[in-house]
């Protein structure tokens, strides 16, 4: 029950935010308090960025925007990171306003784009803004849901462009996942937006309890059975929030885990240690105490612990596709007759336009009778259309266990009651690598419904050698920064030069939140450099001389000592090359004496030896004491010359002990005439009087000797500050140095790209040229291959599978580097068009060192032949079988294939080209492709 001051607060808020109160009135639970200050801030006529976790509601803030927008007669951008979201969001969208009032615009599809609602993906916002929409006219509000997505390698730089060229009188909703530097994202926005609210929120909506599953057995990671109350902060056992740097972990982790461990690693090294007889063998080794569970155990657990639903987390779309088919095996059922009914009415109407012929190809049959279990997988290899079923009955509760990758908890709603990690390492395409603090709390965010369940349970599987520590640490860890991942692409360059010119374009990026952040970093150097500066004077006091100008004395003194060191270093090279020379000039007989080394003293070269790049000559010798060795550089401090020479019998062999022993006999006898030492050696003295032929040197030793300060009394009192001082000054101006290389580096990277562009004639000055124009129409990784094909003209004359072949060479990207290397290839003209493609590439490529950029990724011919095949009317399973393709992933690439196909049409003018540019979309766009549901990632 409210008291009268909550009640006043919350009537004063009425009264100053009316649409606020209006809006709250649609939902059937009351709203948090950072939702509401968000709401007020937007309605005030702020721009605001929340930051919050995962299933805390964020996105009603972004609703609210959306309410406004319609209340005042307005319109309103609503856009996500991938096609799934934006459909996701239209359909809530328009069950609550209608489809008059919402669109939605995909690049897949367009629905009622002049809407006052528009969801649509990210991409597609930048592309009408660097085209000028008029789309775009009477825009009041964007949301940018999922915007720390502009951290993301490949897109990321999309969310910098939307933000900077946005028109001030738009005002921005940015929705964020929670981040260690939120505030610093907000000043940024502050600058570049204008007056931005950031509200923070670290408490998760559900309290969140952390488990191990050890065998079949479920335990607490915590000590105290306390949940995690906020995002990267273990609960303690009161239930308030314990920060991990004020708390040791071991305080908190569970004993009992701790133990377990230890023993468990125990009997593992004990085991390792014995030493095992090839009789032996064939044994295993004796049981561990605990083990992992198999996946339909750990389900058939939660289950019976009432912890379903439940997202099974495998980082592998194989261990997902064989997870569910385990639980099929095992017989586990976890759904009511009236449940798979439902279900299976469901499957039927989304999947009612599959061609038939394609079904047994996509696994539909397992995939029913997994869903009608209650079971289902879920990753990018999946048909969408599956993808969706899978997320709609979930979404109902009629799916109980999903197994997915990491792919479902970017973005889409489909929380669970709780959340299991199979393993806490992944594989990113190069190497196994451990999740981070980050995706730890993104993964485990989605355990917990709000308004369903009253608690959420994360669960982390034991593994060999496992650490409930490094658990602990993964979950009370909150330092994930938001990090810009903007860089001004080809593309991007020839559109702002369209709009704005050079030079403003110039100074739009300089806006960006890369730059921002390095600027940033420049401010803590540039402290840096004042404390320098400031103990430099201290140290100016110290070395000051009543004779004279002491710095200007110890200055001389250093460039003494440099030179001193640099003739030495050279000397000691040329002495190092006269020696390799000499050794070089040896031969088979000759008698030498080895001026250092273990070998040091007489010996007979048995063997010239090869000339090694790295270690210079080897020669073999026989010393006085009858020993062979080969030598090497480090035993030639010197030069070294032949003394005399000795006839070696042609039979001699070195390994045989009497031949060595007679021949060592007759060196001793030749040296004994030789003297101890031999005659003098023609390089010996060279440096007896060190730096004696350098006059610059002498000069420079007569000037110190005459300065007023050589007489000081304190002399080496002060050198000793002076050496202080040149240390601390050489290091102040490295990080000025590091302060220039900071500054402006977004600026020249756009100046080197522009460089890279006005050498192959794209630009001209502040303007584009023809060339440059077809280049603003192209988004694609390798835009600039696809520019310089279409000028060159490599794809007039082909068919329309050949051109689906050549185009497919410049968007697919091979998820393994396992992919064959040379992959199958259409003959004909589809070669020689991928020689010249490859030719190209080559060419950009070495312009791109020369103007030190680095773009343009290498082409990827893996899906090609499919792109062909799939283009001449081969059947689905002709095509996966051919190629080995998973159903969604050649789904996906041929929808990326199409929308590359459609900027080359676009670009390439009322040509023939265009012509066949089309007639690939309508071929490629066909069966399953035209079939699939508009739900897509993107």
């Amino acid at each position: 029950m409210s008291t009268p001051s909550e009640k006043y607060a919350v009537f004063r808020s009425d009264q100053e935010h009316p649409a606020v109160k209006e809006f709250r009135a649609l939902y059937d639970f009351k709203l948090d308090d950072f939702q509401l200050r968000a709401c007020a801030a937007l309605e005030d006529g702020h721009q605001v960025l929340v930051a919050a976790p995962t299933g805390s509601g964020k996105t009603l803030v972004g609703e609210f925007a959306v309410h406004l927008a319609l209340q005042r007669g307005q319109k309103c951008f609503y856009t996500t990171p991938i096609k799934a979201l934006s459909n996701q969001k239209y359909a809530d969208l328009v069950s609550r306003y209608g489809s008059d009032k919402v669109g939605l615009l995909t690049g897949d599809n367009s629905i009622n784009s002049d809407a006052p609602i528009v969801v649509m993906t990210t991409e597609v916002l930048r592309n009408m803004l660097y085209a000028g929409s008029s789309t775009l006219l009477g825009l009041s509000y964007v949301v940018m849901d999922e915007v720390h997505y502009l951290a993301d390698r490949a897109r990321g730089a999309v969310w910098e462009e939307v933000l900077i060229h946005l028109p001030d009188s738009v005002s921005v909703v940015s929705l964020s996942a929670t981040v260690s530097n939120a505030e610093e994202f907000g000043d940024w926005l502050e600058t570049v937006r204008g007056n931005t609210v950031v509200v923070l929120e670290e408490k998760r909506p559900v309290p969140l309890f952390q488990h191990v599953m050890v065998g079949k057995r479920l335990h607490d990671l915590f000590a105290g059975e306390a949940p995690t109350a906020r995002v990267g902060a273990p609960a303690n056992k009161s239930g308030n929030p314990a920060k991990a740097n004020q708390v040791d972990l071991k305080d908190l982790v569970n004993p009992q885990l701790v133990r377990i461990a230890r023993d468990d690693n125990r009997i593992f090294r004990d085991d390792s240690r014995k030493p095992r007889r090839r009789r032996d063998l064939p044994k295993s080794r004796p049981a561990r105490t605990h083990f992992t569970p198999y996946r339909s155990d750990v389900v058939e657990e939660l289950d019976a612990g009432a912890l379903l639903p439940a997202i099974y987390f495998i980082f592998s779309r194989k261990g997902c596709e064989d997870a569910m088919l385990q639980c099929l095996r095992s017989g586990l059922r976890l759904t009511k007759p009236s449940e798979r009914d439902e279900i299976k009415r469901v499957l039927a109407e989304r999947t009612a336009d599959l061609p038939d012929e394609d079904l047994g190809v996509l696994g539909y049959h397992d995939f029913a009778e997994a869903l009608s279990r209650g079971i289902a997988a879920h990753h990018a290899g999946m048909l969408a259309a599956f993808k969706e079923v899978v997320e709609e009955l979930f979404a109902r509760g009629l799916i109980k266990v999903v197994f997915a990758t990491e792919t479902l908890a970017l973005g889409i709603n489909m929380p669970a009651r709780t959340v299991v990690l199979e393993k806490l390492s992944k594989w990113n395409g190069e190497a196994h690598v451990d999740i981070t603090p980050g995706e730890y709390t993104q993964l485990t965010g989605r355990a917990g419904r709000r308004g369903i369940d009253v608690e959420g349970h994360a669960v982390v599987l034991w593994q060999p050698g496992f650490d409930p520590r490094a658990v602990a640490g993964l979950a009370s860890t909150r330092t994930y920064p938001l990090r810009s991942s903007f860089s001004p692409s080809y593309n991007m360059a020839v559109n702002l030069v369209r709009q704005v010119g050079r030079t403003r374009a110039r100074d739009m990026l300089e806006l960006s939140f890369a730059q921002f952040q390095s600027d940033q970093a420049v401010v803590g150097l540039a402290r840096q450099v004042q404390r320098n500066t400031e103990a430099l004077e201290g140290y100016k006091e110290s070395i000051d001389c009543h004779l004279g100008d002491f710095l200007e004395y110890a200055a001389l003194r250093r460039r003494i000592g440099d030179r001193e060191s640099s003739g030495s270093k050279a000397r000691k090279q040329d002495r190092r090359v006269e020696a390799q020379e000499s050794i070089e000039k040896l031969r088979i007989g000759d008698v030498i004496r080895i001026p250092a080394g273990r070998s040091a003293g007489w010996a007979l070269v048995l063997d010239a030896g090869m000339r090694s790049e790295r270690e210079g000559p080897r020669p073999t010798v026989l010393t006085l004491d009858r020993q062979v060795r080969k030598l090497s550089m480090v035993d030639f401090p010197t030069p070294v010359e032949a003394i005399s020479t000795l006839r070696i019998p042609k039979k001699f062999n070195p390994r045989n002990p009497q031949q060595r022993r007679e021949l060592a006999q007759v060196l001793r006898s030749r040296t004994d005439m030789l003297g101890e030492d031999g005659p003098p050696s023609r390089t010996r003295g060279r440096d007896a009087v060190p730096h004696a032929d350098d006059p610059e040197l002498q000069e420079m030793r007569a000037q110190l000797r005459a300065h007023p300060c050589h007489g000081c009394s304190d002399r080496e009192d002060h050198a000793r500050w002076a050496e202080r001082y040149f240390r601390l000054d050489r290091e102040n101006r490295d990080v000025q140095r590091k302060i220039e290389q900071r500054t402006n580096t977004i600026a020249r990277q756009f100046d080197r790209v522009c460089q890279v562009l006005d050498a192959l004639h794209y630009l001209d000055g502040d303007k584009t040229t023809e060339a440059g124009d077809r280049l603003a129409r192209i988004y694609t990784e390798l835009d600039l291959v696809a520019a310089e094909c279409l000028r060159q003209g490599v794809f007039d004359d082909l068919t329309v599978p050949e051109l689906a072949a050549c185009l497919a060479a410049l968007v697919y990207e091979a998820r393994s580097k396992d992919e064959p290397t040379s992959p199958r290839l259409p003959r004909g003209d589809v070669r020689l068009a991928l020689e010249r493609m490859g030719a190209i590439w080559r060419d950009l490529s070495a312009l791109e060192r020369d103007m030190r950029v680095d773009f343009l990724r290498s082409m990827d011919l893996g899906f090609c032949w499919p792109a062909f095949r799939w283009a001449s009317g081969a059947s689905l399973a002709e095509v996966l079988y051919e190629s080995d393709l998973a159903a969604g992933d050649f789904v996906r690439w041929v929808k990326q294939l199409i929308d590359l196909t459609e900027q080359v049409a676009d670009a390439a003018g009322p040509t023939p080209l265009r012509s066949t540019a089309r007639s690939v979309v309508d071929e490629i766009r066909r069966g399953v492709i035209s079939y699939a549901s508009m739900v897509d990632e993107v």
